[in-house]
Order: C-alpha cells, then sequence, then structure tokens
C-alpha cells in the first residue's frame, strides 16, 4: 500500500468527530476553530535521515528544512504561521551538531516570528518531527477541495532545482560547482511561500504546497476538488540549469516529478485573475499560470499538441 492509501484505510475512520474541527485529515493542514474569527491551522511533518535529506547533509540545514517544510504547509492554507514545536530523536548527543541545528530552526523562526513552544528529545537513529501552527481567518482558509471547474492553475517560483540536486548527489548528472551550489541550496534550504499564502487567500479557490512533485500535488487537488486539469510543460517555470544538463524532455519529467520544491499551487477564477497578478507583482512574487481546471477529473499534460505520460508522478513512501 502507498501513503495516501495507509491514511485512508487506516487514519480516516474514527469514532470521535468534533464540531471544532473544520478540516480534518487529508489537507496539508488541518483547521480548528479558536474563535469566531479565526481558524489555528495544524501540520506536522517528519523528517528521517537518508530519506529527506542526506546523510551528510549539514545541522544547519536539517534544522532549516525541518522548520520550512511545515511553514510551506501553513503558506498553503493562507495561514500566518505562529508556534512550533520540535521532536528530535538522535544517535548521540553531539553539542556542536545541536548548537548548528538550532541555529538553522532559529533563523527561520525568527524571520517569521514563530516560538518553539515544546517538544522531545529521545535516542535512536536521526528523524525530526515537527508540528507547526498558525491561524487563518474563517472563510479564507484555503483548501484543496475548493477549485471550480474553469479556474485558472498558478505555480510561484520555478521547479526542478531540488530534483536535479538529488540527481547530482546519485551521481545521475555532472554540475560544475556553481551549478552545484545553487540546486544544493535549493535543497537544503527551500523558502516557504508564507508571503504569497497570505496574499492569495485572498483571490485564490484552493491550494497546495510541492512537497512530492508538481504532478503528484495538482494531481492530489484535482482528486480533492473532483476536477480535471489541462497542463502545459512549455508554461510550467523549469529552472533554466534543468534544461541546459536534461534537455527539455528530461528537464520537464524531473519538474514535474521531483518535488522538494516548496513551492505554491493554487487555483484562481478569471473574476480573481487580474487583482491577484497584480497584487502579487507589487510584492515581487513571481507567478506562472500553468493550466485550467476541467470537469474531466483526468491529469492531462501536454507539449502544445502532444501529450505526454509519466510512469510516476512523484516520490512516494511505500511503493
Amino acid at each position: 500500500m502507498k501513503e495516501f492509501e495507509v491514511i485512508r484505510e487506516f487514519f480516516t475512520a474514527q469514532p470521535v468527530s468534533r464540531k471544532d474541527v473544520a478540516m480534518g485529515i487529508g489537507d496539508d493542514c488541518a483547521l480548528i476553530q479558536a474563535n469566531n474569527d479565526k481558524y489555528i491551522a495544524i501540520t506536522t511533518d517528519t523528517l528521517v535521515a537518508g530519506v529527506h535529506f542526506p546523510n551528510d547533509a549539514s545541522a544547519r540545514s536539517i534544522g532549516h528544512k525541518a522548520v520550512a517544510v511545515n511553514l510551506s504547509d501553513l503558506a498553503a492554507m493562507g495561514a500566518e504561521p505562529c508556534w512550533i514545536s520540535v521532536a528530535v530523536t538522535l544517535p548521540e548527543v553531539d553539542t556542536e551538531w545541536l548548537r548548528e541545528f538550532t541555529a538553522g530552526i532559529f533563523e527561520l523562526t525568527e524571520y517569521f516570528n514563530v516560538q518553539l513552544i515544546g517538544g522531545d528529545t529521545t535516542s535512536g537513529p536521526l528523524s525530526i518531527t515537527i508540528t507547526a501552527q498558525g491561524t487563518v481567518p474563517q472563510g479564507k482558509a484555503l483548501c484543496r477541495n475548493g477549485a471550480a471547474n474553469g479556474d485558472w492553475v498558478y505555480i510561484t517560483g520555478d521547479v526542478g532545482k531540488a530534483g536535479l540536486a538529488l540527481q547530482a548527489i546519485r551521481n545521475q548528472v555532472e554540475l560544475s560547482p556553481r551549478e552545484k551550489n545553487a540546486v544544493m541550496e535549493a535543497l537544503n534550504y527551500p523558502k516557504p511561500q508564507v508571503l504569497a499564502g497570505q496574499i492569495i487567500r485572498e483571490y485564490a479557490s484552493a491550494a497546495i504546497d510541492i512537497s512530492d512533485g508538481l504532478l503528484a500535488d495538482v494531481t492530489h487537488l484535482c482528486r480533492a476538488s473532483k476536477l480535471g486539469v489541462n497542463i502545459d510543460v512549455n508554461d510550467i517555470p523549469i529552472a533554466e540549469v534543468l534544461i541546459d544538463k536534461l534537455g527539455e524532455e528530461g528537464a520537464a519529467r524531473l519538474a514535474l516529478t521531483a518535488g522538494d520544491d516548496y513551492q505554491l499551487i493554487f487555483t484562481v477564477s478569471d473574476t480573481n485573475k487580474v487583482a491577484l497578478e497584480t497584487e502579487l507583482s507589487h510584492a515581487n512574487i513571481k507567478i506562472s499560470c500553468i493550466g485550467q481546471m476541467n470537469k474531466s477529473e483526468q491529469i492531462n499534460i501536454t507539449r502544445g499538441d502532444t501529450s505526454l505520460s509519466f510512469s510516476e508522478s512523484g516520490f512516494e513512501h511505500f511503493s
């Protein structure tokens, strides 16, 4: 069974359904009613050595990434990040490693005004679990199931550099020192799109962040909204270094399926399209329109008039 099949089979059916849970299992965050004006958005992610980061990754980058991937989930809901708890499992107590690890955590928490409020430490193979919480006004939270037929599909930033970094680590592609530094920065120090999330919540109908891969995550959004999508790879903002190293076809395949980009995919109606583009432009946030939602419930990826197919859609924990 794959990850989402495990979740559906064993965790979604439960005997308790509380009235203060506005969104439970199945989105980037859960939404809990805090008062009449706000929801608390809550997300949890685990990073495991050798799975989510290279075994030789620096402690600072591990701390940064552990926070960033959780803040990215909050960004996908349009939430303002507020608090985190950190549970860390350590093979041993290495004070210099811990000093660098916490520095990586606190660089991001200071920037986004997020407080570390608790957690746990234990002994074992290296892994980090963070629970992040934030707030979002009621009626403004961006969920995966809100897209409508005809909505336009957008993406922030560009995609593919983290995937190319993984290929370089596996010696599948040769990069110059400058190229390798650039893609390793994208892999180890992702930048959660928190400001973008808070802007687009005023205009967008649905959103998700890109963790497993653009193709996999847009599929999650389509399934939740019971819609299909047409995407032209010519419109996807693929990092130039991918095209230089892999050619157009290889670059498109990696950009669609590699993951670890932590950009936002979101949908917006014709009515809100211009206003959203204008406000994000004023905030100097790069976005690209890559496709449009439809009633087909099919994921249709093309290059111009040519239909493309992929044997895999993105990262899977269980295969």
